[in-house]
């Protein structure tokens, strides 16, 4: 499973909502300078997160973008699956509960069903807060500073 930009960037950006928006709502733009995305990119990001419940919007000259839940009920799970879908590594049938007519001699299938519990384990485990605390750190270790786009998105 490789995870598109619009996951990657949707994460980046729901963590500098939990870090900014925490007094009052924060503007697309100051997210895309701060981190590097174009603003038109993550206005269909934050969309998405609008349309799931997991940010809202305010109205109004001082507007913007604000957390819907408290950072601690928001896991990196929410995250991708409302911005990438399922999180399967492979589209097996016997995973999904429709039958294939090699399921009774495929032992892949438990390698698949492993890799895949494991994956939701750790992205369902892994919440906003613990990553908004991460990047607290980051930034008074390293400066306030617009971080661009970093390697590991580039690839």
């Amino acid at each position: 499973m490789k995870l598109t930009s619009k996951g990657r960037y949707g994460l980046r950006a729901i963590v500098d909502l939990a870090i900014y928006s925490e007094k009052e709502p924060v503007s697309i733009k100051s997210i895309s300078i701060r981190q590097g995305i174009s603003e038109r990119y993550l206005e269909q990001i934050i969309g998405k997160m609008k349309k799931a419940g997991i940010v809202e919007s305010v109205r109004g000259a001082a507007g913007g973008y604000h957390l819907a839940r408290d950072a601690s009920e928001i896991s990196v799970g929410d995250v991708l699956r409302c911005l990438e879908g399922d999180l399967s590594i492979v589209n097996c049938p016997e995973i999904n509960e429709t039958k294939c007519e090699a399921s009774q001699l495929c032992v892949t299938k438990y390698v698949w069903q492993k890799i895949n519990a494991g994956i939701q384990d750790t992205v369902n485990h892994i919440m906003l807060d613990e990553l908004a605390a991460k990047s607290r750190e980051l930034l008074e270790e390293h400066g306030d500073k617009p971080r661009g786009i970093s390697s590991c998105d580039e690839k």
